[in-house]
């Protein structure tokens, strides 16, 4: 089942935040409270604002994953940043829920919610992301770098008034 996100469910996502940290093969995973460090913290903290959108996987009433929205500007501009009308992705599933199909689903769930309030979606990721497949094959382009990682973007629709086109 994926449902919506609440801002009841901002503990969950601090969880999802982490699973979200691409971890190349052969290191060690991060500390757990790297995600309370400003530069990832502001992918979550406070989660339910007014230009928050998200969605959860659910599988046999247990949390699978999430992938999430959210408008980053000014001084909380995050790694995916093209636009202060852009919300950045982030998306997550727990480890044993990968490669089965379920992030393809819970972000064409995402999409279909986004349409109607984002003119584009952007997100940042390694290039040795196994996820970048899935970025691809649902329309996603590199439009930058910001250090060793891509900068994709979605174009959803033009229908908020926005000029600004990626290729």
């Amino acid at each position: 089942m994926i449902r919506l996100l609440t801002s009841a469910d901002e503990p969950l996502l601090w969880e999802m935040l982490y699973q979200a940290i691409h971890v190349p093969e052969g290191s060690p995973p991060p500390p757990r409270d790297i995600v309370r460090r400003p530069e990832l913290s502001r992918y979550v903290e406070g989660w339910g604002q007014r230009d928050d959108l998200g969605v959860v996987a659910l599988q046999e009433g247990e949390v699978a994953g999430a992938a999430w929205l959210r408008r980053l500007t000014g001084a909380l501009r995050g790694y995916g940043h093209v636009d202060d009308e852009t919300p950045e992705l982030s998306i997550a599933l727990l480890p044993q829920h990968r490669g089965r199909g379920l992030g393809t689903r819970l972000l064409t769930s995402l999409l279909e919610e986004a349409r109607n309030r984002y003119p584009a979606i952007s997100l940042s990721v390694s290039p040795d992301n196994p996820a970048l497949r899935l970025y691809r094959r649902l329309g996603f382009v590199e439009v930058g770098r910001n250090g060793a990682s891509l900068t994709m973007v979605l174009t959803l629709s033009d229908q908020r008034g926005s000029n600004q086109v990626y290729p």
